[in-house]
């Protein structure tokens, strides 16, 4: 067989089910295996677009999605989504064409040194160079990337290799296995918890990777230990359990924050520094720390563990389940959780126009079923996202932090339906974010992946002008002109929906998600809120 049609062969041995991507000269034998294979190829729009999607199925599977590119500027299109997919730990394979060997050497036509662009953006990446390596690298490209900390492989085929005349079959897929944690580190560990008063749990991306809620949640229940998530990780505990004070990761000394200022312990569980740099609740460094992890910590001054439990996490939690006391002091959880939640009814009845982000948020919670997923793409928005939406299911928000990657909004909830038909999905997007990968619409529309698109409209970078203000008083060069966007939804074949006052916004979003096709609803935003904000936490006293 052609080596194209054994790669294709040893996709469908790993259990791929999509490849995203767009065609090219150098993939079109890849492609011709792909047209008679069990694998769907989604063509998309741009091929960032396809590495956010290959990233969400990532994500959501555990298993790796796959994109695919041509060469040259295919290949360097995949980039902003494959380094997404590496920081915020997402399992992802990109398969891109290359030239014939034979111009590899010498300035050629589209020729860029592509792994040599990839490798500081990838787990492990390389060239293809005979057809009869494809086993052994397709092999090592899922496990490496699927291994914790998970994220990103590339695999390069070039042309003349695609058409190589090959034998040999794909190698066998086993799973992957972690070693259970060490008894002495899990007495030591319920030790230090029962000798501590405030102990605080930090949940972070590796409970959801790890599929660890059910174990958090039993340990702290029985444990009465409050929990904050971060951003990745909403939905580990329930956003209505007494004992969750929701979203930590915010730059501002908000009341969770003050929760950490109090605490005499913080347990972090499958927390990754890159969600919420430890320097932001360990000030001076002297916290005690128990870390809970598949991998050991972070080398950090703010971060020095008293004890380390490496393992399985979902063990760990368990056999700690059994010897930690319960709790009885849970004022401080009580406390915090009444002034978050007062918080969140502020605006509820608010009809300002333009909508509060408050006001936005109240609804979407309103309306979003528990175990609908939300997509937030990056700005301003994510902050309102973060701090005021009640996630109850693991993987039902999904979020890009750790690359903190605008333009994921779109992409990410069209993988999101398509691994989920059964399920709703809505996007919540800026303008500015939603603007740079809009045109995946279109592709949405043609795979039939109906979900809901809520535009936070300023027309404006409003993340960057609310920091520009903080610092400088003033803002610069984030103002933008936006497109009707209802007209621009109704041009794919959608229906689109513009809010002009705020009792509109729960009848149309229950509409548009009830909808067979995908949807949109413009809503104009007042982002004097923001400024507000930080004015608050800048001067707040902690209630505890």
């Amino acid at each position: 067989m052609k080596a194209a049609n054994l790669l294709v062969k040893c996709l469908e041995a790993e259990g791929v089910r999509y490849v995203f991507g767009v065609s090219g000269e150098e993939v079109m034998d890849i492609l011709e295996a792909l047209r008679t294979s069990s694998i769907e190829f989604i063509p998309t729009r741009h091929e960032q677009g396809a590495a956010f999607m290959a990233n969400v199925v990532g994500r959501l599977t555990g298993n790796p999605g796959v994109c695919l590119a041509t060469l040259g500027p295919g290949a360097t299109n995949l980039t902003t989504g494959i380094a997404d997919a590496t920081l915020d730990h997402a399992p992802l394979v990109a398969i891109t064409g290359q030239a014939n060997l034979k111009k590899t050497y010498k300035e050629s036509k589209q020729y860029v040194d592509v792994v040599r662009h990839f490798m500081p953006i990838t787990k492990w990446n390389a060239r293809v160079e005979k057809g009869v390596f494809i086993p052994e690298m397709v092999k090592k490209a899922f496990r490496i990337a699927q291994t914790e900390k998970p994220g990103a492989c590339h695999l390069e085929v070039p042309s003349d290799v695609s058409k190589e005349e090959v034998e040999g079959s794909p190698l066998p897929v086993t799973p992957i296995s972690y070693s259970y944690p060490d008894e002495s580190s899990i007495k030591l560990s319920a030790q230090i918890i029962n000798q501590s008063r405030r102990p605080i749990i930090l949940a972070g991306n590796g409970v959801v990777r790890g599929e660890a809620s059910n174990e958090l949640r039993k340990f702290v229940t029985s444990t009465n230990i409050p929990v904050t998530h971060t951003f990745m990780s909403m939905g580990c505990m329930p956003g209505d359990s007494d004992l969750c004070l929701l979203s930590s990761g915010m730059q501002f000394h908000d009341y969770i924050a003050c929760g950490f200022d109090r605490a005499d312990l913080v347990i972090t569980v499958g927390y990754d520094f890159n969600e919420y740099e430890p320097e932001l609740w360990n000030r001076d460094g002297k916290k005690k720390i128990v870390h809970i992890d598949l991998l050991p910590g972070e080398v950090d001054f703010h971060y020095t563990p008293t004890v380390e439990v490496i393992g399985d996490i979902k063990k760990s939690l368990s056999l700690l389940s059994g010897l930690v006391k319960k709790k009885t002091d849970i004022a401080l959880v009580q406390t915090l959780r009444r002034h978050i939640l007062e918080e969140f009814k502020e605006y509820a009845a608010d009809d300002g126009f333009p909508l509060k982000p408050q006001r936005i948020m109240y609804d979407l919670n309103k309306v979003m079923r528990r175990d609908d997923i939300l997509v937030s793409d990056v700005g301003a928005h994510m902050i309102w996202v973060a701090r005021m939406y009640q996630a109850f299911e693991p993987k039902t928000v999904l979020i890009s932090f750790g690359y903190a990657t605008m333009g994921f909004g779109i992409p990410a909830a069209i993988a999101a339906k398509l691994i989920n038909p059964q399920k709703r999905v809505l996007a919540v997007c800026g303008d500015g974010g939603f603007m740079m990968t809009s045109m995946e619409l279109e592709t949405a529309c043609r795979i039939n992946t109906p979900f809901v698109t809520v535009i936070f409209n300023d027309n404006g970078f409003g993340l960057i002008k609310w920091r520009q203000i903080n610092e400088f008083g003033i803002d610069f060069g984030v103002s933008l002109r936006n497109p009707d966007f209802v007209k621009y939804a109704e041009s794919f074949g959608m229906k689109g929906y513009r809010i002009k006052k705020a009792s509109e916004l729960v009848p149309a979003l229950k509409e548009a998600l009830n909808q067979d096709i995908p949807t949109l609803i413009d809503v104009p935003v007042d982002y004097t809120e923001n400024l507000k904000l930080t004015e608050k936490y800048g001067n707040l006293i902690c209630p505890v």
